[in-house]
């Protein structure tokens, strides 16, 4: 599938060192990935950080269908939107563990991602997975420390997401 520009695929991939955990994953339609936006036309960076869902639908200008997010810049009133691929949304699994991998893809329409600050806004609470032996789900993982540690009752280890990094690739 190739893209006009200004369209973009943006992946966001995570790495981390997983101990007795696997499937690390968004929770839900109504996880908020948090974005600091910058407009593609003129460069405005958005003062605040955004959220994106992807429960939220807006309509794109001029009837063109719909993205997770629409915005208007406040500097020069280009429209920019940002639409959240629900099938890329993966799991980072024991298997892929020390490694960067995709967890999911946003398709970007006249906006540029800025980069600064952005693990600490994009990723929090919110994360489930699951023992990696036991499969005892543990919910609401926060990941804004880059670490995380909790205990399996089931097979009586500790369970660990230590060294969370996070990049932006094009796709």
């Amino acid at each position: 599938l190739s893209l006009p520009l200004p369209l973009q695929k943006i992946g966001l991939q995570l790495r981390a060192t997983l101990e007795n955990i696997t499937g690390l994953r968004a929770a839900g339609e109504d996880f908020r990935w948090y974005l600091k936006l910058k407009c593609g036309n003129c460069g405005e960076v958005s003062e605040k950080w955004q959220y994106l869902r992807l429960m939220d639908s807006a309509p794109l200008k001029g009837g063109r269908g719909s993205a997770t997010m629409v915005q208007k810049c406040k500097l020069c009133s280009r429209e920019n939107s940002i639409d959240i691929l629900s099938q890329t949304i993966k799991p980072y699994n024991v298997i892929t563990f020390c490694k960067h991998v995709s967890i999911i893809i946003f398709i970007i329409f006249l906006v540029q991602l800025t980069l600064k600050n952005l693990l600490q806004m994009c990723l929090q609470a919110g994360f489930v997975a699951e023992g990696a032996e036991s499969g005892t789900p543990f919910n609401d993982i926060n990941l804004l420390e880059k670490d995380w540690n909790d205990y399996d009752e089931k097979t009586k280890e500790s369970v660990g997401i230590y060294e969370v990094t996070h990049k932006f690739v094009k796709c």
